[in-house]
């Protein structure tokens, strides 16, 4: 009798990254159709500065949503963390260590109290980051009626604008953050950690794993990584954005983390997807600015380009789920 050999599968991680190519092969295709390039500098310096500030808060999202988690809160977080940077540097360069120290601490903080009220008091997470969010919101809208601080030139420069060739810089500190975040995941215990509280809570915590820990300091990894979000703002429009959430940030960074395969059952997935993700939204963006197509289309097509890789997602673990009992009961048969 003939050993049943699977055939090898394409790990999600490849597959996603092998969808950011057919994007871009596809979109090339559509905007050479309409008379464009979508290859020239300007278009990749586009796409590349657009998936800087995405991306920031989409590497601490995936954390979150690995650990079974979420936090809708970080545009607000993002747009406080604008405004402290800009009203600390006060247009003088030498301000701006501090002015980077204290959004993180500030963001950080932030994300300490989402973790707080999601491990500790049991909260559920998408209530307990809105109202988060709420409060932040109402705090913006009170204090701020319109932009504040100023932002040293050279700080705007140096993160919001410079370049190399058409790689901003902003994107470089983005993909070192992501690469950080990979080593993060897979090389320290508190990482493993996130994918076993993610998979099961209460096995996680019968195995000996503290898993308000585990929470807490993703949620805290995920309020830093807004802050950084919110020094990128300050940084391209040289003042603090009280209104920057009215961008929805956190919802392009649930969908780059959910494109780049990451369940948000939690428990699997990986910063490295994600960043695929966040590349795949970019090019969409950028195809369809280039092509100028109706906004309201825009939000269509990206909705459904979201919708079809999540059903595919489902579609591939259900087959993986549904093939396991038959090897097993063939394995027992042949013994």
């Amino acid at each position: 009798m003939t050993a049943f050999t699977p055939r090898p599968r394409i790990g999600a991680t490849v597959a996603i990254y092998l969808a950011l190519a057919g994007v871009l092969a596809v979109g090339g295709a559509a905007v050479a159709a309409d008379g464009g390039n979508l290859f020239a500098t300007a278009h990749l310096v586009d796409m590349l500065t657009r998936t800087s500030l995405t991306g920031f808060l989409a590497i601490g999202m995936t954390l979150v949503i690995l650990c079974r988690s979420l936090d809708l809160s970080v545009g607000y977080t993002a747009a406080l963390s604008s405004l402290v940077a800009a009203t600390t540097m006060d247009g003088q360069s030498g301000n701006v260590p501090l002015a980077v120290a204290l959004v993180l601490l500030v963001s950080g903080l932030i994300g300490a109290a989402n973790g707080a009220i999601v491990a500790f008091l049991k909260v559920n997470p998408f209530i307990a980051t809105l109202g988060t969010g709420l409060i932040l919101k109402g705090y913006l809208d009170t204090e701020y009626k319109g932009p504040a601080g100023d932002v040293p030139f050279a700080f705007q420069q140096a993160l919001g604008y410079t370049r190399f060739a058409f790689i901003p810089v902003s994107t470089v500190v983005m993909l070192a953050v992501a690469a950080a975040a990979v080593w993060f995941l897979r090389s320290t215990r508190t990482g493993h950690h996130m994918y076993a509280v993610g998979g099961d809570v209460e096995v996680a915590r019968m195995s000996g794993i503290r898993t308000t820990r585990v929470l807490l300091t993703a949620h805290v990894l995920c309020g830093m990584s807004a802050g950084l979000a919110g020094l990128l703002l300050a940084a391209r429009f040289g003042t603090g954005s009280a209104e920057a959430y009215t961008n929805l940030y956190e919802l392009d960074a649930i969908a780059a983390v959910v494109l780049g395969g990451t369940l948000l059952l939690g428990g699997k997935g990986g910063v490295a997807g994600t960043v695929a993700g966040v590349a795949i939204l970019a090019v969409l963006d950028t195809v369809f600015n280039v092509m100028q197509i109706d906004p309201f289309a825009k939000d269509v097509l990206r909705g459904v380009v979201i919708i079809a890789a999540v059903a595919l997602y489902a579609r591939r673990q259900l087959d993986r789920t549904a093939r396991r009992p038959r090897f097993a009961a063939a394995a027992g048969r042949a013994s």
